[in-house]
């Protein structure tokens, strides 16, 4: 199976030993906690430590039930299983979300874990490639599921799932007899997200187009290589940009060029320095204030905890006193 060819070259390729399974119960997390299984047969198992780990939100009545369910069947598994429940119940997907990484994140750093897997598949990343256009996302956002990342010196996030989508998931867990929970949360109509994959979607395939899911997979993949080469391009233009021992770039050097290089090289210059995002609107008004053909006198834009300072040449970064 291509989810498990997957697995095992990446825990080689980076040699890891500690692996933290996050797992909610769905088909996502039973096949992955069956493909784990399944490694056990491969030499490069004999070493691997594999604990799960479950967060509760206590949306369901019966997440007890739930909770029993997954115990139940991991058992046979000889793993550790580590369960958190959240006692502030909310419906916000943004909190929990929030709340579920910060838990997993921090375990795995507390435990010294060197790979975290979700089982994000390819229908979350359309899902979550719909909510941000509704939300007016920059392109930086369409890919934020990517199959991995380094998020803590020597861990990383790994999703082998992807690239796959949710019917052929079901397809594969009802092949192999898998115990498959139904999560009555996938119907809440409150959280946004179970209404683009509810009603959405299938509107979608029925009256659009029905191969809309691999649409969105090329466009996806494309946006993706268009944004890996303006990132590349961004970077290059600001090392030629900044100031030898100054907190300051010489906007000179890329004004002549695309507006979003401009944007981006202007968000990296405040971001690098004070890991603060600046917002479009800020950033269209420096743009507009480098592009004038005379300047006058120094210009001044304030932030949440820094100043930035336009004279006829550079844009400085200060603290706010």
């Amino acid at each position: 199976m291509k989810v498990e060819d997957s697995m095992i070259h990446f825990i080689k390729q980076y040699k890891q030993q500690k692996i933290l399974l996050a797992i909610s119960g769905g088909q996502d997390s039973i096949l992955l906690i069956k493909s784990l299984d399944n490694l056990k047969n491969y030499s490069i198992n004999k070493k691997i430590r594999i604990t799960y780990i479950y967060i509760d939100h206590q949306w369901k009545n019966n997440s007890n039930k739930q909770i029993k369910h997954l115990i139940n069947y991991l058992k046979s598994k000889n793993n550790e299983i580590i369960i958190y429940q959240i006692n502030k119940i909310t419906l916000s997907e943004k909190e929990c979300r929030q709340y579920r990484y910060n838990i997993i994140i921090q375990y795995a750093i507390s435990n010294k874990y060197q790979l975290i897997i979700t089982g994000h598949n390819l229908t979350d990343k359309i899902e979550t490639f719909i909510n941000n256009i509704s939300r007016s996302s920059h392109i930086e956002s369409f890919n934020s599921l990517s199959i991995t990342n380094k998020i803590h010196k020597n861990i990383f996030f790994f999703r082998p799932l992807l690239n796959v989508g949710r019917e052929h998931i079901y397809w594969m867990c009802k092949k192999m007899y898998l115990p498959i929970w139904s999560d009555t949360t996938n119907y809440m109509y409150e959280i946004p997200r179970n209404r683009v994959r509810q009603e959405l979607i299938p509107y979608m395939k029925k009256y659009l187009n029905r191969n809309v899911e691999k649409n969105m997979k090329c466009l996806l993949t494309n946006y993706q290589y268009e944004n890996d080469y303006i990132k590349q391009n961004t970077i290059k233009l600001y090392l030629k940009s900044i100031h030898h021992s100054k907190v300051a770039i010489k906007y000179n050097k890329f004004k002549m060029q695309n507006f979003i290089l401009q944007i981006r090289i202007i968000q990296l210059f405040c971001f690098h320095n004070f890991q603060e995002y600046l917002e479009n609107k800020k950033v269209t008004q420096i743009i507009e204030i480098i592009n004038k053909p005379f300047m006058q006198s120094t210009k001044k834009i304030e932030e949440r905890y820094f100043i930035l300072f336009i004279n006829k040449y550079w844009i400085y970064l200060g603290l706010k006193s």
